[in-house]
């Protein structure tokens, strides 16, 4: 039976059908040429070598395309890689779909449309619930299928609006706990803060990122969300300060210069809002981890987890 990625281990043989996510030519140090990959099924991703490629292979072999590999995993630098020894690309004969291999959100993305709105609808404030509809409305189509990010944390068709969702779960949780917290602004902070990378990246209704865009590559999502919110703030004729203090938690929940954010959070609902950010990307990416490990056991290392290794309690044993 043909393992899937999120099961597979070092040393493990692995053949079967894999998603090429990416896939770029490129020259080694002894001067060949060699495939790049990242292959991926429903259960997850994973990086992967065709060395000493032939010529016309760069070709062949492109993003989003369905292939059958054989090969084997082996671990290097602290994370799993998939050592291609045969390739080829899926025949009609096959009978697999691309669909099949596209990782998504565990919930339907309708469904999550429908909590997002209701969400929106329970914002008190009229400016900002006035900017908040104007701004979903603008991207509805493709919350639907949008994933929250290229790689890492909620790559995953429809990631995006999952992301979101879980995230107001907690604000909601959070802001019973801290009388201190706006809900209004929390709740808007939540919906907006990504909101922009649905024009940071192009991506098709498979949830599958091509690339990113030139506004994004030279601008980044942060940027691109505070320009979002001035616009939509002309648009409905919101209060200055909101758009302000909406665009300051877009500009500060990554916290950190390095990361991209030049302010650090000066209003208690943009604190709030790194941590949420911080703390559902995490717990996505220990999940996904986790999930290919027997309970008492460890994981190989995490490279996004600060190289971490993760244990997986005999609690969770089924």
């Amino acid at each position: 039976m043909e393992k899937k990625i999120a099961a597979l281990k070092a040393g493990d043989a692995a053949e079967g059908f894999f998603l090429l996510k990416q896939a770029d030519g490129k020259t080694g140090s002894n001067g060949k040429r060699y495939l790049d990959l990242i292959v991926a099924d429903d259960s997850g991703e994973m990086g992967s070598k065709l060395w000493d490629c032939k010529n016309g292979e760069e070709e062949i072999y492109i993003q989003h395309s369905l292939v059958k590999i054989r090969g084997k995993v082996d671990e290097w630098q602290g994370r799993l890689q998939l050592k291609v020894e045969k390739i080829r690309l899926a025949l009609p004969e096959d009978n697999v779909k691309l669909a099949d291999f596209v990782p998504s959100a565990p919930i339907e993305a309708e469904t999550m449309l429908t909590e997002l709105k209701a969400a929106i609808a329970a914002i008190g404030q009229e400016d900002i619930r006035r900017l908040v509809t104007h701004l979903v409305g603008q991207f509805e189509a493709q919350l639907i299928y949008y994933p929250a990010a290229k790689q890492n944390h909620h790559s995953i068709r429809s990631g995006l609006l999952y992301h979101v969702l879980t995230m107001l779960t907690m604000a909601q949780k959070v802001a019973e706990v801290y009388p201190l917290l706006n809900k209004d602004l929390l709740t808007a902070g939540v919906i907006l803060h990504d909101l922009a990378k649905i024009e940071e990246m192009d991506a098709g209704e498979l949830g599958l990122v091509n690339a990113y865009t030139i506004e994004g590559e030279m601008l980044g999502h942060i940027v691109q969300g505070i320009k979002l919110v001035d616009r939509a703030a002309e648009a409905t004729g919101a209060n200055p300060e909101v758009a302000m203090v909406l665009q300051h938690m877009i500009l500060s929940h990554h916290y950190e210069p390095e990361f991209g954010s030049p302010k650090r959070p000066m209003v208690p609902e943009a604190e709030i809002l790194h941590y949420l950010d911080l703390m559902d990307a995490r717990m996505y990416d220990m999940g996904k981890v986790l999930s290919g490990v027997e309970a008492g056991q460890l994981t190989e290392k995490v490279w996004l987890l600060h190289n971490r290794r993760l244990y997986k309690t005999e609690f969770d044993k089924k």
